[in-house]
């Protein structure tokens, strides 16, 4: 059987400076199993032709053939997709017509378009007298697709928490082995924008039934994509595996920032076990681990992780600490809108001591949807401020605006360092203020700050350096699944050269707490897999992204989900685009197309309906980004 065959080498931008995440990095290493690879991804060489950017747009329906549409006894997507099934047909008529109207002519060119098909593996299995089989009329319909339709293909094998579609997976999400606990227990089950969500493991052990089932399936659907044909084989241009991976936390749909005493996975039992171990292997011995904490556990057995607030509950042991700064940082956050961009960058000042810059340019969509003057969504600013080496008492940290030598006082932000023993601090002086003018002399600009929530010193920061080790433990945790579903998919025997992650990037919303998801070890230089980076927002063109991009050395990377959501200034769809095209993006996939015939929609006006792409659509600026997308394919 001919293996899918790779794409030839892209074009490679030179990375100036690296940051590899050292610490998670190995984290990982130190957990069983899948091995961290030592070099990038192959074909990392010299400067390359560069080939076309594919611009491959999701596209929901395509299950739909035309026979079902014009039924009107068929009354529903579901039931649509099963009759077409059942005559061996598909919607590839509406997803030629659709391609074809953004690309007149078949692709050609510096830009072509092609699309992007997801199959959700655990949807692929259906009950059977043998028990739980892929129904192989689901993978034959999938395929049957790619090869009906003469464009470029990205190919999305889902897997994570949004693959919960199907009998399967309402048995899996019954059986606790399969998902991320929280402390109390529970498994933050949930919806997102009206889809169900089932929290499953990021461990990697291969017998946990969730695991074993979603392996099966990859192992099938890769034997499946290397006997196409060789022509259809050269169309697939990337397979983006799994979806965004990461830990999960309470109300995941308006959680992401929680930066208080925050709840997260995995305290499942085997993830705690694994903690231990892990322990093990960073520290060795349990005396060097003693010496690392200041405690006196006698085994490794004894330790639990952090999973409570000290600061407030005096029977709650120190090494049991846990919330959004327990791990020794505090963030400092919110956004400024700079009209006339007079204001040269912000500066981070601690009792009047200069730190350093703070960076600026995350998202903050939320902020650009409420004020309607504010015409850019990346007004964001944070920094995370490393408290460990203060004295204990109160403290003044201060966000100072720079216009030329000019300097004004644009945050002050009270916090009290807690001593470990929570014992009573020695009496200091008041914080030392670093006087200036305030932001009163521009009143034009529009600012807020919303780390840390209150602007008094509250009950402070308490360091537990046990709570480090769990965030590291929780990366890694991440950071090893998702290998393990790299070298599945290697091992079946799909490229390397078209392999591509599916990953979200919490940083780049200056808002969001990364902690939360734990993800951001997989993005360093040495993982496995092509960077697949989702961009939503003002993440779409920011230069905050940019720099990330350059300090991992990412490069030949694809953007698997992307949608500018922007509708205030002409033209910021388009340049978004721009924008990854000279980034060096090998794909970009616009989120989202439907051809579901209007009478089996369910639209509910809200979510993620307002991002369906077409010239009626003026919900997100989704109108504006299809006309975009019509330009940008002329190139």
């Amino acid at each position: 059987m001919a293996g899918l065959r790779p794409l030839p080498p892209d074009a490679r931008v030179p990375c100036r400076r690296a940051r590899l995440c050292a610490g998670l990095l190995a984290a990982a290493a130190a957990l069983p199993g899948v091995p961290l690879a030592a070099e990038p991804p192959s074909g990392a060489g010299g400067p390359q032709a560069r080939t076309p950017l594919i611009l491959a747009p999701t596209i929901v329906g395509m299950e739909v053939c035309d026979e079902a549409a014009a039924d009107p006894a068929v009354t529903d997507f579901e039931a649509a997709a099963v009759r077409c099934r059942q005559l061996g047909r598909t919607g590839a008529r509406a997803v030629r017509e659709l391609l074809d109207r953004l690309e007149p002519g078949g692709p050609a060119g510096d830009v072509q378009v092609g699309f992007t098909t997801t199959l959700q593996l655990l949807g692929l299995y259906q009950r059977t007298p043998r028990g739980w089989e892929i129904d192989t009329a689901r993978v034959d319909a999938f395929l049957r697709v790619i090869t009906d339709v003469p464009r470029p293909v990205v190919v999305y094998l889902a897997a994570n928490h949004f693959d919960a579609v199907g009998p399967l997976t309402r048995e899996l999400s019954e059986d606790p082995r399969n998902l991320l606990q929280l402390p109390d227990g529970r498994s933050p089950v949930t919806e997102y924008f009206g889809n169900r969500v089932v929290p499953y493991t990021v461990l990697a052990d291969p017998s946990i039934p969730a695991n074993r089932y979603r392996f099966e399936a990859l192992r099938y659907v890769a034997r499946r994509l290397q006997a196409l044909p060789s022509a259809v084989q050269d169309r697939i241009v990337a397979v983006t595996l799994a979806g965004e991976v990461h830990q999960m936390f309470p109300d995941f749909e308006n959680g992401m920032g929680d930066h208080g005493a925050q709840a997260t996975t995995d305290y499942s039992p085997a993830s705690v076990q694994g903690f231990r171990a892990f322990l093990a292997a960073r520290y060795g011995t349990l005396q060097a681990l003693n010496a690392h904490l200041g405690s006196d556990f006698a085994s490794f057995a004894d330790v639990q992780p952090p999973a409570r607030d000290a600061r407030s509950d005096a029977a709650v042991p120190v090494l049991r600490h846990y919330d959004a700064s327990a791990a020794g940082s505090l963030a400092v956050a919110g956004w400024l809108w700079d009209p006339q961009g007079r204001i040269d960058g912000l500066d981070l000042y601690l009792d009047a001591r200069y730190l350093g810059p703070v960076p600026r340019g995350f998202n903050r969509l939320d902020v650009y949807r409420t004020l309607e003057a504010v015409d850019s969504p990346n007004v964001g600013f944070r920094t995370d401020l490393d408290y460990r080496a203060l004295a204990p008492g109160r403290h003044l940290a201060q966000i100072v605006a720079r216009i030329g030598p000019a300097r004004y006082r644009a945050f002050d932000v009270p916090f009290t360092v807690r001593p470990r023993d929570r014992g009573p601090t020695a009496p200091r002086r008041p914080p030392a203020v670093f006087g200036m003018q305030g932001m009163e002399a521009l009143p034009d600009v529009q600012m807020s700050l919303d780390q840390p929530t209150s602007g008094a010193p509250g009950p402070g920061v308490l360091f537990n350096p046990l709570a480090r080790d769990w965030n590291d433990y929780r990366a890694a945790q991440v950071v090893q699944w998702l290998q393990a579903f790299h070298a599945i998919a290697q091992e079946a025997g799909l490229p390397a050269a078209k392999l591509y992650s599916h990953q979200i990037l919490p940083g780049v919303n200056s808002s969001w707490n990364p902690q939360l998801f734990a993800a951001d070890a997989t993005f360093a230089r040495s993982m496995p897999w092509k960077h697949g980076i989702n961009l939503y927002g003002g993440a779409t063109q920011s230069g905050w992204v940019r720099q990330f991009f350059s300090a991992e050395g990412i490069r030949d990377y694809g953007v698997p989900e992307f949608h500018p959501q922007q509708w205030k200034k002409d033209g910021a769809a388009l340049a978004a685009l721009e924008f990854q095209r000279a980034g060096g993006a090998r794909f970009v996939s616009p989120y989202f197309f439907s051809v579901i015939p209007e009478r089996l929609k369910k639209n509910t006006g809200q979510g993620i309906d307002r991002m369906e792409l077409s010239p009626a659509n003026p919900r997100d600026g989704s109108d504006r980004f299809y006309r975009a997308l019509i330009d940008f394919a002329r190139h």
